[in-house]
């Protein structure tokens, strides 16, 4: 998901996806400490994009006081 498709995505449906998102994250988390994954930088990858979208929400946030 890109920048732009984050900011075309209404409130709601970005905090659905965060939420998601967070979920998988742990999980890679923690098959990653059991058995080390084929593509460990997925990690990092998603934990930018959970950054982003964090933002966004926030962004969002301040804009709408």
């Amino acid at each position: 998901m890109k920048k732009e498709e984050i900011k075309e995505l209404g409130t709601q449906e970005l905090r659905e996806r965060l939420e998601q998102m967070q979920k998988e994250y742990l999980q890679q988390r923690i098959n990653h400490a059991v058995t080390p994954l084929d593509n460990p930088a997925k990690i990092t990858a998603d934990r930018k994009m959970i950054a982003r979208v964090k933002t966004e929400l926030r962004q969002r946030e301040l804009n709408n006081k």
